[in-house]
């Protein structure tokens, strides 16, 4: 039987056609400025994002730690979400590399509220305090439930960041999600942002990497970092090939995994013992909370996983199931009768 793999969107193979690009590619060494095709996936990423440059690094993780290093210094400060990836998944990098203090503020949708950071905001003028830098926000919001940030929210961020002084980054690894979601171009979320890092390998579907864009400057101190960071990469247009591929071919079909998912959330809301909040599902991810079962996520995604539908436990009691290219309409309906027969052997 084969398995129907749900736990993310990074879970993508790369099709016969982009590997047909990859075979392709003109490279050269991008440490020297010399891979061509490494050079043209920054200018289209930047120039689909509306910022001045772009950079090619190995991965999210290392696009975002390499924003924070070229807009602080050692013993600033950054404002984040409680649940965002750059304090959850990124291995405390912020404080280990950036020696940076990492400042949270909680809300259901992933958005900060700027009232609530002015009473934290500081100038550096105090020299008990850390100076706050930096306001990094997260689109589409992954622990947040994939949910599309409020543009109003954004701009009131962005107003907030002008009055301190403050740099706005964006974590857009899924960008592209909220684009197709929201029906606007990247450019337009990317606008209120001075840096946004653009994952590839995700739902774009390419095997590696994520675009850093942003100011000249800025991305010429993001390159430094980059190399500090162990991300210099040699020939590497065989791998930026494929994300060129995906930026050209792979952004507008976004909009059938957000349908496939709706599909799969509505049939998950009628399974006895689990609950799905299906207005929070607005792009490829799927929350499903176990507690009417009374039963822990970590043993029901095993038994899901051991049924044929691959999930992952998120926390205690729910789990996560997320579309994306190499899932079709009928490994959906599938996976949707897997967890049906699972849960009715355990309720």
């Amino acid at each position: 039987m084969r398995a129907i793999d749900l736990r993310s969107d990074t879970v993508t193979r790369p099709s016969a056609a982009m590997r047909q690009a990859m075979a392709e590619a003109v490279v050269g060494d991008d440490v020297f400025g010399d891979d061509p095709t490494v050079r043209e996936l920054e200018e289209v990423a930047a120039e689909l994002l509306g910022k001045a440059a772009g950079l090619y690094l190995p991965s999210g993780t290392m696009s975002n730690q390499a924003a924070l290093l070229a807009w602080t210094e050692r013993g600033d400060e950054v404002f984040l979400h409680e649940r965002s990836h750059i304090l959850l998944y990124e291995q405390a990098g912020a404080a280990v590399i950036g020696s940076l203090q990492t400042h949270t503020f909680a809300s259901e949708d992933g958005m900060l509220d700027p009232e609530t950071m002015e009473e934290f905001v500081h100038s550096g003028e105090d020299p008990h305090n850390a100076p706050t830098r930096v306001v990094a926000l997260e689109n589409t919001h992954n622990h947040c439930g994939g949910r599309v940030l409020d543009p109003a929210g954004i701009l009131a961020v962005r107003l907030f960041c002008d009055r301190h002084g403050l740099a706005l980054h964006l974590d857009g690894a899924r960008v592209a999600n909220a684009a197709v979601a929201s029906v606007r171009s990247m450019a337009e979320l990317a606008a209120p942002f001075d840096s946004v890092s653009l994952c590839l390998s995700k739902g774009l579907g390419a095997p590696v990497g994520s675009v850093l864009a942003g100011p000249a400057e800025f991305v010429k101190r993001a390159r430094r970092a980059r190399k500090m960071l162990g991300g210099g990469m040699r020939q590497a247009g065989i791998l930026a090939a494929a994300g060129l591929y995906a930026l050209r071919n792979n952004v507008s079909r976004l909009a059938e995994d957000h349908r496939r998912a709706h599909a799969l959330a509505e049939r998950l809301a009628t399974v006895p013992g689990l609950a799905v909040e299906l207005r929070s599902v607005e792009t490829n991810m799927v929350f499903v909370s176990t507690r009417p079962s009374g039963r822990r996520a970590a043993e029901v995604a095993r038994l899901f996983s051991e049924a044929g539908a691959l999930c992952l436990a998120e926390s205690p009691w729910r789990i996560r199931f997320v579309t994306h290219l190499d899932v079709d309409d009928a490994d959906v309906e599938e996976a949707g009768e897997i967890v049906a027969r699972t849960m009715a052997a355990l309720v």
